[in-house]
């Protein structure tokens, strides 16, 4: 079948979905969610094939983590559906209304965007989360997976369009497009008129290609080149508590830190004690001299390791010597996804918090917490860089639109 042919009976679905209740969609995403538990074996067994090619492949080790199921991620996925299910839904809320001079009754309610498209690379449990915020949000859902994660893409969507079906919804709320060919991209990309927003999740290659070339509107999800900046006034402890659960909680998100700044009054005293921390751990530093001068292991930086995103284990660092040098490196080379101070200034949290340019701002606190659940939002459909109408986790609000209804008697216009 033809994208532009699943764009359109998306379409035809979203008028239905547009129209359900909260209890239809709730009870719909319980058996989502039931249905992935009972089917958990076939969905890990498929998962397998995929994850056999890409070691076959020479995929690295955090790569085939994205990939990779297990009966627990798929325990995880489905409870992430469990507390969508259990989350107020946003359609029908009135964002504004009052009553005009006139008597004009004048209202600004949430409605679905209609039919989004999510192009996301590696990891199924976003074939979950992204059907079930959909859904919540009323929204049918165009899945475009990478080609390797198809098999296990496939598996999932089929017990989640079963459930859905059964539950009394359009089955072609949640479609898979078609991963085996780069054509689906393109199609999907140029669906104007059938597809109401693209939200690309995948690495910068991927997120550039969806904005330069979509002539659907799209919402920006951001590269996660991250900074944690040590204050001079930091508390040491907890410094080293945010930096390494940043680096370390898991190598392979977009809020893991991939840059450490660290201030050089504090440099003697911190430096010795992160860099054997993280080296405790795996992780290689990528340093500037005046980090290097602290450890033999430390790897050169160079310039390219000022703007990665490595997702894996390594970081890059270097000293500096103010908090206005690390606001400047951070906007050099920041991707404004999320940046962290450690510090017990007010003044210096406030003027970082103030001067930083990022989607989500962490005090004293790590990297890893830039999250939908972390947030209490339930499954996110990514983090948004951009600054029009979504910025940081898009939970369900992110994922509607508005509309004006106005009410009167008889009313014309003089």
């Amino acid at each position: 079948m033809s994208v532009l042919q699943q764009a359109a009976d998306a379409r035809a679905a979203s008028f239905d979905l547009a129209a359900a209740t909260r209890a239809e969609k709730d009870a719909a995403l319980l058996l989502m969610a039931e249905r992935l538990v009972q089917r958990a074996d076939d969905i890990v067994a498929a998962n397998a094939v995929d994850v056999d090619k890409a070691r076959t492949g020479g995929s690295t080790d955090a790569m085939i983590d994205r990939l990779t199921l297990t009966p627990q991620r798929v325990a995880a996925m489905a409870d992430g559906l469990r507390q969508l299910a259990a989350l107020p839904d946003p359609v029908g809320d009135v964002v504004r209304g009052s009553t005009l001079a006139n008597g004009l009754e004048l209202r600004q309610v949430r409605v679905p965007f209609g039919v989004v498209g999510i192009i996301y690379e590696g990891r199924p449990n976003v074939t979950a989360d992204a059907a079930g915020i959909c859904l919540k949000s009323g929204n049918a859902a165009l899945l475009r997976g990478s080609s390797s994660a198809y098999s296990s893409n496939a598996a999932i969507v089929a017990v989640l369009r079963k459930a859905v079906a059964d539950a009394g919804l359009p089955a072609d709320t949640v479609q898979l497009l078609d991963a085996t060919s780069r054509d689906s991209v393109k199609e999907l990309m140029r669906a104007r008129g059938l597809v109401d927003v693209l939200i690309p999740r995948g690495g910068a290659a991927l997120i550039k290609t969806v904005v330069e070339e979509s002539t659907v509107p799209v919402i920006e999800t951001g590269v996660g080149n991250c900074h944690v900046y040590v204050d001079s006034d930091a508390d040491l402890e907890k410094a080293l508590a945010v930096v390494v659960n940043s680096k370390t909680q898991r190598l392979s998100t977009c809020n893991t830190a991939e840059s450490l700044l660290v201030h050089a009054e504090i440099a003697d005293s911190f430096l010795p004690l992160v860099l054997e921390e993280l080296m405790a751990a795996g992780v290689t530093v990528h340093g500037d001299p005046r980090v290097a001068a602290y450890s033999d292991d430390v790897v050169p930086a160079t310039a390219e390791d000022w703007g990665a995103e490595y997702l894996s284990a390594d970081i890059a660092a270097a000293v500096v010597d103010s908090l206005d040098d690390a606001l400047d490196h951070i906007r050099r080379y920041g991707t404004g996804h999320t940046e962290a101070i450690v510090s017990e200034s007010v003044t210096a949290t406030q003027r970082f918090a103030a001067r930083v340019d990022a989607a989500a701002v962490m005090v004293n606190a790590s990297t890893r917490f830039t999250d939908g659940g972390e947030f209490g939002f339930g499954a996110e459909i990514g983090i948004s860089t951009q600054k029009l109408h979504a910025r940081g986790p898009m939970g369900l609000p992110e994922l509607t639109s508005t509309k004006y209804v106005v009410t009167g008697n008889g009313h014309t216009r003089p």
